[in-house]
C-alpha cells in the first residue's frame, strides 16, 4: 500500500497562489456550490484545549480539517493553532492526501476575502488599513493587492515594533506603507485586542488610517470594536476574518447599521459571527439587514447601497474543501 502523500506549507503554497486560489472559490460558487448547506463546525472540548472538526463535500471531493487549539502552546513555543486537512475522493471516500492545514487556512481565508472584495470594493481602491501583524494579516495584503490596485498599507497594532516590520514588509512588496499604534503596548501577535478605550480615545494617526482608507482588513483576535463605525467612509469596504464566536466582535454596531453586509452563509453567520450578532440582539438592525450570501455576491445579486460595505467570514469547511481539491489537482499536474 502506497503512503498517504503531504503536502507541506510551502508546497501548497507553490502549487496554489492566492490567485488561483480565489478563482477555484468564485468557479465553485458559480457552478453551483451552496453555502447555506456546508455543516457547521463542532467544536470539541479536550483537556488541552479544543478541537475543531470542519467536514465538507463537494464534487468530487470530500474532506475534512481537524484544527487544534490549544491555549497553553504558546508558553511552551508551539503554535496556539494547529491543524490537518485530510483530502478524500468523493465516490470512494479513499484518502488522496493530507495537507497542512494552517497553510491551508492562511490561504484560503484571505482568498475569500479577495473574492468578496473583487465584487464590493470600488474598482479604484487603492488605500489598504489592516489591523493587526499576524499570518492573516499578511494573508490579507497579499490577497486584496491581487484584486485591487492597492498602493498603501497602513498597519495597526498594539506592538509598534511589530508593526513597523510588517509595514517593511510591505515596502518590500513595493508598496508604501506606514505604522500606526493602537491601544496599549501588550506583546499579541494577532494585534490590537480592543476593548473600551477603542471607542474612546482613538489615537489620531488610528481614526486618520481608518477615515482615508477604501479597503479596512480586521485581522485580529480582538473580543470589542477596534475603532468606531462612524470613522468609516461611504462606499468603503471593511472586510472582518478575526473571530467566529458569538461573543467576539472586531466592529461595531454602528458599522453593521450603516452598511451593506455580506456573509458567507446566513446560516454560519447567524451562529457564530459575534460582529452580527451583537448588533441584532441590541435591536440594532434585524437578520434581515444581511444583504445576501457569498454566492448571491457572486451571482450579481447584491447591489451596494450608499453606506460603507461589509463582508463578514467565520470560515468554513466549503472554503477549505475547493482550495484543497485545487492544491491537490495542481500536485496531480491536472
Amino acid at each position: 500500500m502506497n503512503a498517504l502523500p503531504y503536502i507541506d506549507g510551502d508546497t501548497l503554497r507553490r502549487l496554489v497562489p492566492v490567485e488561483r486560489a480565489v478563482e477555484a472559490l468564485c468557479e465553485a460558487l458559480r457552478e453551483g456550490l451552496d453555502p447555506e448547506d456546508s455543516p457547521l463546525r463542532p467544536v470539541v472540548d479536550v483537556p488541552a484545549g479544543q478541537l475543531l472538526l470542519m467536514p465538507a463535500a463537494y464534487g468530487g471531493h470530500t474532506g475534512i480539517k481537524v484544527a487544534s487549539v490549544a491555549p497553553g502552546n504558546p508558553a511552551r513555543g508551539l503554535p496556539r493553532i494547529q491543524g490537518t486537512y485530510l483530502l478524500l475522493d468523493g465516490p470512494t471516500l479513499t484518502p488522496l492526501a493530507a495537507m497542512d492545514g494552517v497553510a491551508l487556512t492562511s490561504l484560503r481565508t484571505p482568498a475569500v476575502s479577495a473574492l468578496a472584495v473583487r465584487h464590493l470594493a470600488r474598482p479604484d481602491a487603492r488605500s489598504l488599513t489592516v489591523f493587526g501583524t499576524g499570518p492573516q494579516a499578511w494573508g490579507h495584503v497579499e490577497a486584496l493587492r491581487a484584486v485591487r490596485p492597492i498602493e498603501h498599507v497602513t498597519v495597526v497594532a498594539r506592538n509598534r515594533a511589530r508593526a513597523h516590520d510588517f509595514a517593511a514588509r510591505c515596502r518590500a512588496l513595493g508598496l508604501r506603507a506606514a505604522a500606526a499604534q493602537a491601544w496599549g503596548t501588550a506583546a499579541d501577535p494577532e494585534g490590537p485586542a480592543g476593548g473600551p478605550s477603542a471607542t474612546a480615545g482613538v489615537p489620531a494617526e488610528v481614526a486618520a488610517a481608518v477615515a482615508s482608507a477604501d479597503v479596512i482588513a480586521c485581522c485580529t483576535s480582538a473580543r470589542e470594536p477596534l475603532f468606531p463605525g462612524a470613522l468609516v467612509a461611504a462606499g468603503a469596504t471593511v472586510v472582518v476574518v478575526g473571530s467566529h464566536e458569538p461573543g467576539a466582535r472586531e466592529i461595531d454596531d454602528d458599522l453593521v447599521a450603516r452598511a451593506t453586509v455580506v456573509v458567507e452563509s446566513r446560516s454560519a453567520a447567524l451562529a457564530e459571527a459575534g460582529d452580527l450578532i451583537m448588533p441584532i440582539r441590541s435591536g440594532a438592525i434585524s437578520g434581515d439587514h444581511l444583504a445576501g450570501n457569498l454566492a448571491d455576491l457572486v451571482a450579481g445579486a447584491v447591489e451596494p447601497g450608499p453606506g460603507p460595505r461589509v463582508f463578514k467570514s467565520v470560515g468554513m469547511a466549503w472554503e477549505d474543501l475547493v482550495v484543497a481539491a485545487a492544491v491537490h489537482d495542481a500536485w496531480a499536474g491536472r
